[in-house]
């Protein structure tokens, strides 16, 4: 079922639910028509979820449905009851509109940021020290075009500090303070995450994932998250670190929709609208981070979501719209353009060229499947073994050995985001990177934009052994970077991979079309004096390449890859290469990085797009197995007060099926660990004559009991009468679907009405380790 038919389908299941009591063999549900009732006066807490608990999604669908019902009742009554209920159907847009413009100002902020602070390593601005390079020289009126990037404004350390630009002293004096610089940032990022808030590192995209599927992790979008990733982002990226700031985007962005969610009761109150909301403010954290607000939009309803209706399609639309407005309003590029690397090819692509970009697609697959299976063993490594107890130690050191060897090739000492820039670009007549160092043709008269393919100069053949050294560099420093206890995203070194290979490729395919003109492949596209190759777009379809070998994306790669250049001609290129890294890396493994990232860290997270093809059943895996105690259930009417605590107290279970009793085991329904704790604490300090020998009970009725007994204590309003249930016999890939598309907590095991055990989401991904050879144990969480 795709998120449309599971929207559709859990209507239905609810509308039935509610449309007929008898049609559920729980029996009936005292007429209120609710498939989930409380007690009469509502206590604090009830309904909610401990910490590293699954959500029940069927159950919170139930309890929005409900309010919904009586809010249209109520609006019918009365005129402030009508503004009311129009203030609550307008709340969801005015969450977007809030997460778009806080994401948006965030987004912008850490941009300008970035790039000062990855200045300072450099040197400084004497006219306004907060002002980068690049600003520092537009204010400059001594400027020239040649020397755009040189201005006496702007000072490196030796010269402030010696006066001294040149000569070996001042490149030492600058090499250390680089270092220095990088330590700094490095340090001061990763002991504020290991202080103020341990959840800040990492991606976040793996946690986000798990999160939308239902899973409660407290703490990990909260206010302390939000604000020491947003300050920590700006200091590993600006550290120099081989790690993006564009994954962490979509945690801020989350971190902002949690935020503006628990100002509205009809969010803060239920999980699963709290999760369409965390849906589309993942799709504002990706139109900031490139650009991109339709690729945003695909990129959650792709990759990150796990229940996505309609209705949060057009809301995660409209929160992409005003986040990407909100940072094209700030500028943060000063180009006066929403895309980080906009290009201008003046060149169509041929199909000949069709070739190197599924060779560039295939190295993109392998590339990700080396980058997966390196980056995990090593994240394992860290969980196992005493390295694991040292983050701040390993982030120096990662720290300093990025920096010595990254400070000596000009193509790693800038940002990676301006090497991917640089890469990207076409060789115009007024280029001045060694990229574009061709020997030209004295008599040439082209026009500026159209100059033709030339032989290649010194300048771009150092070019091509700098970028090959940096290429080697940003592979192996990447697999131990991604992973440790900072911000740290993927989608930025990932690019840069693909696009110094891809560069190269174009490079070499150029310069073969220059020299060969008359071979056969060439003869029909390239004549003499013509501009054949563009280099920069084999760099563009390499990032798209690397990208998808490494997180799996195709469709809202492809849409994010031309938003964030521009390059709307290029989408076949771009959608051979993403479909062919997909096609390579998905022989060697199904998993992108952050589902391995998910199984590595035991998330009970049940991907939709895994297949289940094993024949067990579900009597193979529910409990208790054979040899064990036998399940720990409740009566309906023949357990005191003082026996239900007991059993709270001598199990952890998140629940108690209810049967009429011991003997019949005929089940009546399901109640949660939780709610029966706070049930019976409410009625021992509210209700007068409630005892340890109160005799607990779940029926309409209460029972017949001697003249002097304790008042009982009555419990159906906390009972889920329709828990779901399966027979014994029913297969496990039908169990699994069902966990899946229903968001299940639990499943009931029955025979003929009779309870026969019990199966958790926690037993569900158990036995799909099991049946995949994997140790069953790594399910770490319930």
């Amino acid at each position: 079922l795709d998120n449309t038919a599971l929207h559709e389908f859990t209507d239905i299941l609810v509308f039935l639910l509610h449309a007929d009591p008898n049609m559920v063999n729980a029996g009936d549900m005292n007429g209120s028509g609710n498939l989930m009732d409380f007690l009469d006066e509502p206590f604090p807490d009830v309904g909610t979820y401990e910490d590293f608990h699954t959500i029940d999604w069927l159950r919170e669908k139930s309890r929005d449905t409900d309010r919904h019902r009586k809010i249209t009742s109520k609006s019918k009554e009365s005129i402030w009851e009508f503004i009311k209920s129009l203030l609550d159907a307008w709340s969801g847009w005015v969450v977007m509109l809030l997460i778009g413009l806080l994401a948006g100002t965030l987004a912008g902020v850490i941009d300008l940021a970035v790039d000062w602070m990855t200045d300072l390593k450099e040197g400084v601005c004497l006219s306004a020290f907060w002002y980068s390079h690049e600003q520092c020289c537009w204010t400059s009126n001594e400027t020239t075009f040649d020397d755009r990037d040189k201005c006496p404004q702007w000072q490196k350390w030796s010269e402030l500090l010696v006066s001294q630009s040149e000569g070996a002293s001042a490149y030492i004096l600058n090499y250390f303070l680089y270092i220095m610089w990088a330590l700094c940032f490095a340090f001061l990022a990763v002991s504020l995450v290991r202080v103020f808030a341990p959840y800040a590192c990492g991606s976040g995209i793996p946690e986000i994932k798990t999160i939308l599927s239902g899973f409660i992790i407290r703490g990990y979008l909260g206010k302390w998250t939000l604000l020491i990733k947003t300050v920590t982002l700006v200091l590993v990226v600006s550290s120099g670190l081989s790690l993006g700031k564009e994954g962490p985007l979509v945690h801020v962005a989350c971190c902002c929709g949690n935020f503006f969610s628990s100002l509205f009761s009809k969010y803060s109150k239920n999980e699963g609208k709290r999760r369409e909301v965390l849906s589309a403010a993942a799709a504002a954290g990706v139109s900031v981070a490139f650009g991109a607000p339709i690729g945003g939009v695909l990129f959650s309803l792709e990759e990150v979501s796990y229940y996505f209706p309609l209705k949060t399609l057009w809301r995660s639309f409209f929160a992409a719209l005003v986040a990407a407005f909100t940072l094209r309003s700030i500028n943060p590029f000063g180009n006066s353009r929403l895309v980080l690397f906009y290009v201008e090819y003046h060149t169509p692509w041929y199909m000949a060229e069709l070739f190197p970009f599924i060779l560039l697609g295939v190295f993109g697959g392998l590339w990700g499947t080396l980058f997966i299976r390196c980056n995990i063993a090593w994240c394992r490594r860290r969980k196992t073994t005493r390295l694991g107890k040292y983050p701040v130690l390993e982030v120096i050191v990662i720290t300093a050995i990025t920096a010595i060897i990254a400070y000596p090739n000009p193509y790693t000492r800038r940002s990676t985001s301006e090497l991917i820039s640089e890469l990207f670009n076409d060789c115009g007549a007024l280029e001045s990177s060694q990229l574009c160092d061709y020997i030209n043709d004295p008599n040439m008269t082209r026009p500026v934009d159209d100059i033709p393919d030339r032989p290649a100069g010194p300048g771009v053949y150092t070019a091509m052994w700098q970028l090959a050294l940096a290429l080697v560099f940003k592979i192996v420093i990447t697999i131990f970077t991604f992973g440790m206890k900072i911000p740290s995203g993927l989608f930025i070194p990932s690019m840069a991979v693909g696009a110094m290979a891809g560069r190269m490729v174009g490079i070499g395919v150029e310069q073969l079309a220059y020299h060969h003109h008359d071979w056969i492949i060439f003869r029909n596209w390239c004549r003499p004096g013509a501009d054949c190759v563009t280099p920069g777009l084999y760099a563009m379809v390499g990032a798209a390449a690397c990208l998808g070998g490494v997180t799996r994306m195709t469709v809202s790669l492809v849409v994010i890859m031309f938003e964030l250049t521009g390059g709307l001609e290029y989408i076949v290129p771009l959608m051979a290469a993403a479909v062919t890294s997909k096609w390579v890396a998905d022989a060697f493994g199904k998993e992108g990085i952050y589902e391995a990232h998910i199984h590595l860290n035991g998330y009970p997270f049940l991907d939709v797009k895994d297949e289940f093809t094993h024949r067990t059943l579900a009597t193979d895996v529910m409990r208790p197995r054979r040899g064990e105690a036998p399940l720990s259930v409740l009566t309906q009417d023949s357990m005191t007060v003082e026996d239900v605590e007991t059993l709270i107290k001598e199990t952890d279970y998140n629940g108690f099926p209810v049967v009429v009793s011991k003997d019949s085991e005929r089940l009546i329904g399901f109640a949660q660990r939780r709610e029966l704790i706070l049930a019976i604490k409410n009625a021992r300090q509210r209700q007068d004559g409630v005892v340890s020998n109160s005799i607990v009970y779940f029926t309409e009725d209460p029972p017949e009991l001697p003249p002097n007994s304790p008042h009982p204590l009555k419990l159906r309003r906390i009972l889920n009468l329709s828990p779901f249930t399966v027979t014994d016999h029913t297969p496990m890939e039908t169990v699994v679907d069902i966990f899946r598309k229903l968001g299940l907590r639990q499943c009931l095991v029955t025979r003929s009405g009779r309870l026969l055990g019990i199966i958790t989401k926690k037993d569900v991904l158990r036995h799909m380790a099991q049946m995949a050879n994997q140790d069953p144990e790594s399910i770490m969480f319930n």
